[in-house]
C-alpha cells in the first residue's frame, strides 16, 4: 500500500495536548475531478479497493487521516479525542485547499463520524463552490441508544465533558470479528491503528458529538447535492454472530434515513440491503451495490458528461 500513494503531512496549529498534524493521502488518475475520503472514529484509511474503484472512474484520489487517528496519531495525543467537532475543520480546509488547486471538482467520500463531520463541514463552507458533492456512508447522526442514554449524553457538561477519563462503557469487540482477517473477516488492517474493540470514549467527545448531532438536527443547509447511504438492517449485539456481516451493528440506519434531510436540500437516502456499517466493507455483491448507486448518482448530480464519453467538459 505505501509505493501506492503520495503521503503529505499537515502541520496544523497546536491544540490542549501539544502539537496536531493530520496525513493526506493521494493517488492521481491524471483528472480535474477528485474525491476526499473522510474516515470514522476507531478508523484510518486502509480500503484500497475505494481509492482502485475512483481511480478506475477516472476521478483523482485523496484521503485525510484526521489529526490523533491512524499516521496522523502523536505519542503524546489521546487517541480520537477533541472538545469540538469543528476542532477537524483546519485539516478538511487545508486538504481541500490543496486538491482544488489541481482540480474543479471535488467529492467528499466520509464514513460514519467522518460523515457528520463532513456535513457540519459543508454547512460552513456554503456558498464558496469548494465541493461539488457529498457522499456519506452511514453517517454518525444520532446515537444508537435507548433514549434516555441519549437524554444522559445531552446532560455532559464542563468540567465533565471535559474529563480525559473514559466512561464506563465496556468493549465489545464484534465488529472487529466481522470485519478482520484474523477472526474470520475478509480485511486485514493494522489492528494497532484500528483495534478489534475499539477505542475508549472520553466524555468530551461524547459531549462534542452530540453538540454536533444536535446542530445538525435542527437543520443544515448544505447547497451542493449529498447522497446518503445506509443499511437495510440494524442489529444491537455485543458479541459476534453470523448476522453481524450482513446488518450495521454499530448504528441505527433508520436514524440516518430519518436524519438525512436534515443536511440540506437535495439529500438522496439509498438503503443497502445486507450492508454492514461501513458499507464498502461489506460482502462483495453487497459494496458492488454500493459502488453502483454512488456511479449512478455522481453521473447524474455531479459530472454527468465524464459518462457521455467528454471528459473535458467543464
Amino acid at each position: 500500500m505505501k509505493d501506492m500513494y503520495e503521503s503529505t503531512v499537515l502541520h496544523l496549529p497546536d491544540d490542549y495536548e501539544g502539537e496536531v498534524i493530520a496525513t493526506l493521502l493521494s493517488r492521481r488518475a491524471g483528472s480535474r475531478r477528485a474525491v476526499l475520503y473522510i474516515h470514522g472514529f476507531t478508523d484510518y484509511f486502509f480500503q484500497d479497493h475505494l481509492a482502485d474503484h475512483y481511480v478506475g472512474q477516472g476521478v483523482d484520489f485523496y484521503a485525510l487521516d484526521l489529526r490523533k487517528y491512524g499516521r496522523s496519531l502523536l505519542p503524546h495525543q489521546t487517541r480520537g479525542l477533541v472538545r469540538s467537532i469543528t476542532e477537524y475543520f483546519p485539516e478538511i480546509d487545508e486538504a481541500v485547499r490543496i486538491i482544488r488547486r489541481d482540480h474543479d471538482h471535488v467529492l467528499v467520500n466520509a464514513h460514519s463520524t467522518g460523515g457528520l463531520i463532513a456535513a457540519l463541514w459543508a454547512d460552513r463552507v456554503r456558498g464558496r463552490g469548494l465541493v461539488q458533492g457529498l457522499v456519506l456512508n452511514s453517517p454518525f447522526l444520532d446515537l444508537n441508544v435507548p433514549a434516555p442514554l441519549r437524554f444522559a449524553a445531552d446532560l455532559l457538561k464542563i468540567p465533565l465533558s471535559y474529563s480525559s477519563r473514559p466512561l464506563p462503557l465496556g468493549v465489545s469487540t464484534a465488529y472487529g470479528d466481522s470485519l478482520h482477517r484474523s477472526r474470520g473477516g475478509e480485511w486485514d488492517y493494522d489492528l494497532e491503528l484500528k483495534p478489534l474493540g475499539g477505542f475508549s470514549v472520553h466524555a468530551t467527545w461524547l459531549a462534542a458529538v452530540r453538540r454536533a448531532q444536535r446542530r445538525l438536527h435542527a437543520g443544515l443547509d448544505v447547497d451542493v447535492p449529498v447522497l446518503v447511504l445506509a443499511s437495510s438492517n440494524g442489529l444491537r449485539v455485543r458479541d459476534f454472530v453470523p448476522e453481524a456481516k450482513s446488518a450495521d451493528i454499530v448504528l441505527d440506519p433508520r436514524q440516518i434515513a430519518r436524519w438525512a434531510t436534515s443536511i440540506g436540500t437535495h439529500v438522496s437516502c439509498v438503503r443497502i440491503t445486507d450492508g454492514m456499517h461501513d458499507l464498502v466493507l461489506s460482502a462483495e455483491p453487497v459494496r458492488k451495490q454500493v459502488f453502483a448507486e454512488i456511479d449512478r448518482w455522481t453521473g447524474v448530480y455531479l459530472y454527468p458528461w465524464a459518462y457521455q464519453g467528454n471528459e473535458n467538459s467543464p
